[in-house]
């Protein structure tokens, strides 16, 4: 594949239709050579640009006409189709259809690793979106860390932060607040160390440990980990609403109702801005910040 771009390079999930455009652009030119593999990879990326914009009718039928090229040996192609059928499924409601392609996509990369490392811990993580059973989702989104942590392949072990994430937020879901705490302060070294530069996630990963110090009442080390984040917003100009909604939860915890007040009218200033934020969320905040 060495004579076309590495697919991911091309891929912008924020711009699924420019990203399309992208492809699309690219497919004559890999149509005219004998690389099926590259092709078919690319016919999965572009359905993949159809179900991000919840077209899920030519989603499908661009992995028809990848699966009609598809050959035994073309592994990582394989997985990549059943990921992004599975993607499609899910997406559109339908997770029981989704869950047996995403483990058969897991089955292949597992016994090819560490070559299709990458894709074997999309698969794994996928399980654990599309599982009902919490317990799976638990362990699912273990396996898919265990394999981030363990691969000796750098792009594959940059599902690290996505993982930390997904695996803290099912422990403080499921109650587990210890649990998730250690998972998001391992998340908050792992982008230190790796991702320096790129400050807005690693004030996200704190954002997380100081909300889940909230939940285990440690009220006090919660303010202080959201007030650092205000500070560092306020420096580069920036307001952040739910870390001035965090500062009021806390100030209002410590029984500072009055001092929460102004923190929690600014936090709705900005998160009503959100559309697809609760309305009780909102209206909470309002009601907060008045008086």
């Amino acid at each position: 594949m060495s004579e076309f771009p590495e697919l991911h390079t091309l891929w912008n999930y924020s711009d699924p239709a420019g990203t399309a455009v992208r492809f699309e652009a690219l497919l004559p030119e890999v149509a005219a050579t004998a690389n099926r593999a590259y092709h078919v990879e690319l016919l999965s990326q572009i359905a993949r640009t159809h179900s991000l914009r919840r077209q899920f009718a030519e989603a499908h039928k661009r992995l028809d006409e990848a699966n009609a090229m598809l050959r035994d040996e073309m592994i990582v192609p394989q997985m990549r189709c059943l990921l992004e059928r599975g993607r499609t499924f899910n997406s559109a409601g339908e997770p029981g259809r989704a869950l047996p392609l995403f483990e058969a996509a897991f089955v292949l990369g597992a016994a090819v690793s560490p070559q299709a490392d990458f894709h074997t811990i999309d698969a794994a993580h996928m399980i654990a979106i599309a599982e009902l059973d919490a317990a799976e989702r638990l362990a699912w989104n273990e396996k898919a860390l265990a394999l981030a942590e363990a691969t000796p392949d750098a792009r594959a072990a940059g599902w690290r932060g996505s993982l930390y994430n997904n695996l803290g937020w099912t422990y403080h879901d499921m109650g587990e607040f210890d649990r998730a705490l250690a998972i998001f302060e391992r998340a908050v070294a792992w982008r230190e160390a790796v991702h320096p530069d790129q400050p807005e996630t690693i004030r996200i990963a704190k954002w997380c440990v100081g909300h889940t110090l909230r939940s285990l009442a440690r009220f006090d080390e919660a303010l202080a980990v959201q007030q650092a984040l205000l500070a560092e917003h306020e420096s580069v100009g920036q307001a952040d609403g739910f870390v001035l909604e965090e500062i009021g939860e806390c100030l209002l915890a410590l029984g500072r109702g009055e001092a929460a007040r102004p923190f929690f009218a600014q936090a709705y200033a900005e998160l009503s801005q959100l559309d697809w934020l609760e309305r009780e969320r909102l209206a909470r905040l309002q009601q907060l910040g008045a008086g």
